[in-house]
């Protein structure tokens, strides 16, 4: 299954690299990394596993949420019979319904 990472997700992982590796070291940079990738694996292989709580909480149709392993952050998706479509990469205490809301791809 294809995976396809929106501009704000990509721009949400680009910032949380950059936090950990500035905050806690490369190694915890690279730990985070691999985590998402693995997440995105894992949504590649079970791309219908996600919460769908906040689709139905924001009314945003398919919208699905996957934690991470070992840190604070969820990867909202949209999947088809043929791609997981990764919206946003939030940190857990951000303020979800505003960051998915605003920047929701239509």
């Amino acid at each position: 299954m294809q995976v396809d990472l929106r501009a704000p997700a990509a721009a949400d992982i680009e910032k949380a690299v950059a936090h950990y590796r500035d905050q806690a070291g490369p190694k915890t940079a690279l730990d985070f990394v691999d985590a998402l990738e693995a997440a995105i694996d894992h949504l590649r292989r079970h791309p219908r596993i996600g919460s769908l709580r906040f689709a139905f909480e924001l009314e945003i149709p398919g919208l699905r949420s996957w934690s991470l392993q070992r840190f604070p952050y969820i990867v909202f998706y949209v999947t088809d019979d043929h791609r997981v479509d990764i919206w946003r990469v939030l940190h857990s205490r951000r303020d979800i319904p505003a960051y998915l809301t605003s920047d929701s791809p239509g």
